[in-house]
């Protein structure tokens, strides 16, 4: 790799670099030398010019993502170890079967590549940039998947790089494959739209929540709120549940959702969709549900919008818990990152006691060992739920 620059950090700045946290905020750098461009290489030097590592430059708040640490300079090889590594621990773990080919191959700095997610959707992969050097790199991302994957006989048939910025900058970098594609997981099945689907067309950290909800659905009627492609919905009709209604205020998401409950071979008697409003929804729904599921989008994308995130999140589960079935369950959700597992603890003990009602946790849940946090970069770790017992 060309490093085109040299980042020296402040007097006491380098000791979260030393811990192989993977940021480097702009406060922290004492001097640049040479002129790195957006999604440049540089390497990063303590303020007496020791090297710490090397990695992407980008003007704003995190100026540099550190994806080597040491003094060995990364080599054209880089992106080929990690992404091999990153694939044996998905294999290792057991996230890919036969009854699961739908998975995250790389989950940014969980897997030492900083503004990178690469999911998996049988034998197509979709490359997300999160950053400019990942974008600018992309083209060697993708020739370093079709190694590691020929490297070890596994078929790969395209590589779409899916642009967050807009989808003319979207495109195939090797093959091509048509959409919508079926995948499967966990032996259900799921239409997946990477070109025009929300994120790279499918929420996979949810796979071991929803089988987790399957199990427990047998004999209840089940609310899937903000259903997106009806995933829980799906579980829960393959889990024996009575009846299931997804809700969701996207058309097209109730769409999708039909398509993948009828994909799975489940009939119009079994399950009942309905593009609206979630709080609306759950109005004039007291008594009618066993089991809730609670999975909004992310409240907030930043701390500025944290307060009004949890007001969001409190009054959700408070109108949940006050219109489910004495003895309902409900699987709540949060995906916002700056909402931590405490804070949002917190927010569902205040919604229970605004609702009136005694709850119990049953189960703490997270992200699947295909999404892993780094133990160095908590900023990772981004879903949390629980599985609330309403008595």
């Amino acid at each position: 790799m060309k490093i085109q620059g040299t980042i020296s950090l402040k007097q006491g700045r380098d000791h979260s670099v030393k811990r192989f946290h993977p940021w480097i905020f702009s406060g922290a750098i004492q001097q640049t030398l040479g002129d790195p461009g957006d999604g440049s290489w540089v390497e990063v030097q303590d303020a007496k010019k020791a090297t710490l590592g090397f990695g992407h430059y980008q003007n704003g708040s995190i100026t540099v993502r550190v994806i080597t640490f040491g003094t060995s300079a990364p080599t054209e090889t880089i992106y080929a170890e990690k992404i091999g590594r990153a694939l044996d621990q998905r294999l290792e773990t057991c996230v890919v079967s036969e009854h699961t080919n739908a998975y995250r191959l790389v989950h940014g700095e969980g897997d030492g590549l900083p503004g990178l997610v690469i999911d998996i959707y049988h034998e197509v992969a979709i490359v997300q940039a999160h950053s400019s050097g990942m974008l600018i790199d992309r083209t060697l991302v993708a020739d370093a998947i079709k190694h590691v994957f020929e490297e070890r006989s596994i078929k790969l048939s395209a590589v779409y790089n899916k642009s967050i910025s807009g989808k003319s900058e979207s495109e195939y970098l090797l093959g091509m494959a048509a959409v919508p594609h079926i995948v499967a997981e966990h032996g259900n099945k799921f239409y997946v739209d990477w070109e025009e689907g929300q994120k790279t067309g499918f929420f996979l950290d949810q796979r071991e929540n929803r089988k987790l909800l399957g199990e427990m659905a047998r004999g209840k009627t089940v609310l899937n709120t903000f259903c997106y492609t009806g995933g829980f919905s799906v579980y829960a009709l393959r889990g024996g549940a009575k009846l299931v209604n997804s809700v969701d205020a996207s058309e097209k998401a109730i769409s999708l959702t039909r398509k993948n409950l009828s994909l799975n071979g489940f009939d119009s008697n079994q399950h009942e969709c309905y593009a609206r409003d979630t709080f609306d929804f759950l109005k004039d729904k007291k008594d009618v549900y066993d089991l809730i599921i609670l999975d909004p989008p992310a409240f907030a994308k930043h701390k500025e919008a944290r307060h009004q995130a949890v007001k969001g999140y409190q009054r959700l589960n408070a109108e949940a818990m006050k219109a489910i079935r004495s003895g309902g369950i409900i699987f709540t959700f949060s995906c916002s990152q700056v909402v931590d597992s405490q804070l949002f603890y917190d927010t569902i003990v205040s919604a229970a006691i605004q609702a009136g009602r005694q709850v119990k946790v049953g189960h703490h849940l997270s992200q699947p060992a295909d999404h892993p946090v780094s133990l160095f970069h908590r900023e990772g770790e981004y879903l949390k739920g629980l599985v609330l017992y309403v008595e």
